[in-house]
């Protein structure tokens, strides 16, 4: 029988499937459709050191295969979040990832430093990245390898004992040099990829589809894309802990996630389409195990096989 029971790093998850960060809330909707017990894991929605209003409509369309959003990290900030949502995911049994975001160094610190006075019981942090940078206005944090150590070594020396993982951008030349200034950092793994950087346009109005232009696509589009980088990550750096997402849409998705080397999965965009596809992954995760007459996840990870 296939064990599903899965080794992220320092952390021990019920199954390898998480959901996604902005795509499953802080979890009260979707637990309509699916035990938040029965997840590896939830990474909430990014939170701030304040609220943030996000970006103006509209903010979100889809593309062929996939969608575009620039909703700018809406949220109602992590003193919400530790007062009204953690208390009540924990309450639930959910093995909760936070996600915290920032446009500098300092505010990143803020926020991780709420989270470790306020936030037990949270399992590991998400370090979203991927935020425009007021101290460095021509680059996202994530597409700097310097600022991406800065800001990782500073959220981990507060976080302290807490498991942390960069959110990588796929939209750099070198994703190996932004991972390796990461793990210099002091991230105890990596979550990748982001989403891809898009556009689209209303040819009859000939006017952006987004209010902010340019947005994010996710979805299927990028699936190939997040299979490259989780490839090239596992093979610089073999013994770092991996969570692999972009554009899962099944079990067969999430297994080529982890056949390139991704201990866990997240579920993103197709929480979406159904609510309840983190569990369906997992499923089909332990069907295809089952299958194949594979007992433990931990020997699929990074189990690719390549001629010559």
């Amino acid at each position: 029988m296939a064990i599903l029971t899965s080794r992220l790093g320092p952390l021990d998850l019920q199954n390898p499937v998480l959901a996604a960060s902005g795509t499953f809330g802080a979890g009260r909707e979707g637990s309509v459709f699916v035990n938040l017990d029965e997840l590896g894991g939830i990474i909430v929605k990014s939170m701030t050191v304040t609220p943030w209003k996000g970006k103006p409509t509209p903010r979100m369309c889809e593309t062929p295969s996939g969608m575009l959003n620039a909703i700018g990290i809406q949220n109602k900030g992590v003193d919400r979040f530790i007062s009204e949502d953690l208390p009540w995911l924990l309450k639930q049994g959910a093995t909760v990832f936070a996600s915290i975001a920032g446009n500098t160094v300092d505010e990143f610190v803020r926020v991780a430093d709420k989270l470790r006075t306020g936030g037990r019981g949270i399992a590991a942090v998400e370090v979203n990245i991927s935020c425009p940078n007021l101290e460095d206005r021509n680059n996202m944090f994530s597409h700097s390898p310097a600022a991406t150590a800065a800001v990782v070594g500073k959220v981990k020396a507060a976080l302290k004992r807490v498991p942390i993982f960069p959110k990588l951008s796929p939209n750099v030349t070198s994703l190996s040099k932004i991972a390796e200034a990461a793990l210099n950092g002091g991230a105890d793994g990596l979550s990748l990829v982001n989403t891809v950087f898009g556009m689209a346009i209303d040819v009859e109005t000939r006017r952006p589809k987004l209010a902010g232009v340019v947005g994010g696509l996710s979805g299927p589009a990028i699936h190939p894309i997040a299979v490259r980088a989780v490839h090239e990550i596992h093979s610089n750096f073999p013994h770092v802990p991996i969570i692999g997402q972009g554009g899962i849409a099944g079990a067969e998705d999430a297994l080529q996630l982890i056949l390139a080397g991704a201990s866990a999965v997240a579920v993103g965009t197709m929480n979406f389409v159904d609510p309840s596809a983190c569990r369906t992954v997992a499923e089909g995760i332990a069907s295809y195990m089952d299958r194949h007459h594979v007992t433990d996840v931990a020997e699929l990870v990074g189990a690719l096989k390549i001629e010559g």
